[in-house]
């Protein structure tokens, strides 16, 4: 009976940890086109994010003093991550009342996820998204590009995009 029940133990295990491996396969094969998985884990983030493949272009992850996690690659994904409740609410009367950019127009506007158009010069557009997971949550934005050239609809809604779906990494006991 021992011995039945320790054959039976050895296979759930070993099918655990098969099940466990196809799940980090899959994570990796869900990545949308052009995009790659970026674990996190080694910055204290519980979670891979998709960012843009980066053969073509360099991949610069920053700790910042203030507590910000920035991932950039090349010109067009530039975002910051926080461990932080967020605040919806705060950030809309923020945009509203900016002097400088000049608010347009709500392009997205949910409990959790803003993305609008504001203007300084010319159009530009950002993002802001609240992230729950587990019991943490994270605010991710776009970072203004160093040389103040804002980037294009279609970049800021690959960078919700990627924001959004982060993937948790499962915790090993």
């Amino acid at each position: 009976m021992k011995k039945l029940i320790t054959l039976l133990s050895a296979i759930a295990i070993t099918t655990t940890l098969v099940s466990c491996g196809g799940k980090e396969e899959k994570t990796d094969a869900t990545a949308p086109e052009g995009m790659v998985a970026l674990d996190l884990g080694k910055f204290g983030k519980p979670f891979s994010i998709f960012v843009p493949d980066t053969t073509a272009s360099k991949l610069d992850v920053k700790e910042q003093s203030w507590g910000a996690l920035e991932i950039k690659v090349g010109k067009n994904f530039h975002i910051s991550i926080t461990e932080d409740p967020g605040d919806i609410e705060l950030q809309k009367s923020d945009i509203k009342s900016n002097d400088v950019n000049i608010f347009k127009s709500f392009v997205i506007e949910e409990p959790l996820t803003l993305m609008w158009e504001s203007a300084i010069t010319k159009p530009e557009f950002h993002f802001y998204t609240i992230q729950k997971l587990g019991e943490s949550t994270f605010v991710f934005q776009d970072v203004v590009s160093e040389d103040g050239e804002p980037k294009s609809k279609e970049a800021i809604q690959k960078m919700l995009d990627s924001a959004k779906s982060i993937v948790a990494k499962e915790v090993n006991s």
